[in-house]
C-alpha cells in the first residue's frame, strides 16, 4: 500500500506538470457557501499573495478542511502547472496561486475567477472540445474543486474528499461522468455539468461508489457455501449471550450492565456502532460491556445485542458505514465493528476479542466497496445487498 501512494503521488504531481493530459482541476461553491471565513493565514501574504486578497481568504476557507501551507501567487512558482489551465485571462481568472498540504505532501493549485459562470462555460467547452477531438473518457476523472468565488486544483484524491467536506463541489461537464446514489447533487452555472460532493478517482482511492456491485458470495472460494451460511451463532437472551462470549477477552465478567444509562455511555477511544434508538436498528435488547468512567474515561467498552429484525439492523449499519467511508475512504478505529450471528450482534473495537468471536462463528458486516477475502476466510451475504459478512480484515487478519 505505501508502494501504491507513492505511486499515485507521483502521478499527481505529473499531472500538474502536464495537465491537460492527466485530470482536470479546478472548483467554484455552490450558493451559499462563503471562501471568506476563519483561522489565521499567517502565511498568507508570502509569496506575493495580497494580505487581504482573494488567494488568502481561499485558503482561509480551506484550511478549515484540508492544509494549505506556504501559499505563493509567484508566476514562476514550480507547484504551479504549465499545461493548458489554469492561466490568468482565461476563463476570466484574474489570480493563480499555489499552497501545499502538510500530511498528504501534496499541492493545491488556485484560480480566482472574475465571473464564476464564465469560469465553468469555459471549462465545459474545453472538455467537450476535448472529447470532440476523440477524447471520450476526458473529464470523466474531474478534480476541480469549485467554491462561491475561487477555484481549486487538488493534486490528490484525498485532499479533494476533504474539501468536498465543506460547502466546495466537485464540477464534471463529461455527460456520461456519475453521480452515484448517496452523492449530493446541486445545480451549477452552466448547463449539462454537474456539481457534487462525489471525488471520481481512476485507481479507487477517490469516494467510494457504493453503486459498484460488491463480491456476492466467494463461492469460487474453497471453504465458502454454495448456499446459505456454514452457521452462526445464536442466543436467546442478553444473559445467554454474556454467557456465549463469557470466554472472550470482552469485559463482560466483571464490568456488564443493562442500564440504559449505562449502554448509552461511550468515550472517545470506544464508540458503538449502533447510534441513537437501538430500536430502529431492529435491536430487542442491549448491554454494554467495560468500565465506565471513574478514577479515569470510560475503557474497554464493547455492546451486545439482541436482534429481532436482523435486515433493520443490517440496513443501518451499512449506510452508518457509507456515511464513514465517505469522508476518507476509511472506517474510524475507535468505532466499534459490527460482528453479527443469527438473532445476535456484538459491537467492538477490541481485536483480540475479534479473534475470540470468530473462532465462535461470528462474522462481521463489510460493505466497503469491492471488497473480497482471500481463500481460507469466511465471506456470505448478508441480508442487505452491497454487504459481505466475513472473518476477514485486511488491516488486521486475524482469522
Amino acid at each position: 500500500m505505501r508502494i501504491q501512494r507513492i505511486l499515485a503521488t507521483t502521478a499527481a504531481l505529473t499531472c500538474l506538470t502536464t495537465l491537460s493530459a492527466c485530470k482536470e482541476g479546478g472548483q467554484a461553491a455552490p450558493p451559499g457557501s462563503s471562501a471568506s471565513s476563519t483561522p489565521s493565514a499567517s502565511a498568507g501574504a508570502a509569496g506575493g499573495a495580497a494580505a487581504d486578497g482573494p488567494l488568502v481568504r481561499a485558503q482561509q476557507y480551506m484550511r478549515q478542511w484540508a492544509g494549505c501551507e506556504n501559499l505563493s501567487a509567484k508566476a514562476d512558482d514550480p507547484r504551479i502547472p504549465r499545461g493548458d489551465f489554469p492561466k490568468v485571462g482565461q476563463w476570466s481568472v484574474t489570480e493563480i496561486g499555489v499552497c501545499s498540504t502538510t500530511a498528504e505532501k501534496s499541492d493545491i493549485v488556485i484560480a480566482v475567477p472574475g465571473d464564476m459562470k464564465e469560469f465553468q462555460a469555459g471549462y465545459k467547452k474545453y472538455v467537450m472540445d476535448r472529447i470532440a477531438g476523440g477524447d471520450g473518457a476526458y473529464g470523466l476523472f474531474s478534480n476541480v474543486i469549485v467554491g462561491k468565488d475561487f477555484v481549486a486544483f487538488p493534486t490528490l484524491p484525498k485532499t479533494s474528499m476533504a474539501l468536498v467536506r465543506s460547502e466546495m463541489r466537485v464540477l464534471t461537464c463529461n455527460p456520461t461522468a456519475p453521480v452515484p446514489q448517496g452523492y449530493k447533487r446541486e445545480k451549477p452555472l452552466v448547463e449539462d455539468c454537474n456539481l457534487s460532493d462525489f471525488v471520481p478517482d481512476k485507481d479507487g482511492s477517490g469516494s467510494p461508489n457504493f453503486e459498484t456491485p460488491q463480491n456476492p458470495s466467494g463461492q469460487e472460494k474453497p471453504g465458502q457455501p454454495k448456499n446459505g451460511s456454514l452457521g452462526l451463532p445464536r442466543a436467546g437472551s442478553i444473559a445467554e449471550l454474556r454467557a456465549l462470549v463469557s470466554n472472550s477477552p470482552l469485559a463482560c465478567k466483571e464490568h456488564f450492565s443493562t442500564d440504559p444509562e449505562a449502554v448509552a455511555i461511550e468515550s472517545i477511544d470506544y464508540q458503538p456502532a449502533i447510534k441513537g434508538n437501538a430500536a430502529d436498528w431492529g435491536v430487542t435488547g442491549r448491554a454494554l460491556c467495560g468500565q465506565p468512567a471513574g478514577e479515569r474515561r470510560a475503557h474497554d467498552l464493547s455492546w451486545l445485542d439482541t436482534v429481532g429484525d436482523m435486515r433493520k439492523l443490517q440496513t443501518k449499519a451499512k449506510a452508518a458505514q457509507q456515511a464513514d467511508l465517505k469522508d476518507d475512504g476509511k472506517l474510524r478505529a475507535t468505532a466499534s465493528m459490527l460482528l453479527v450471528g443469527e438473532n445476535i450482534a456484538v459491537e467492538t473495537n477490541d481485536r483480540a476479542a475479534r479473534f475470540v468471536l470468530y473462532q465462535q462463528q461470528f462474522l462481521h458486516l463489510n460493505c466497503t466497496p469491492g471488497f473480497s477475502a482471500p481463500s481460507g476466510y469466511r465471506l456470505e451475504k448478508s441480508q442487505v445487498e452491497g454487504c459481505v459478512l466475513t472473518n476477514y480484515e485486511p488491516d488486521h487478519p486475524v482469522g
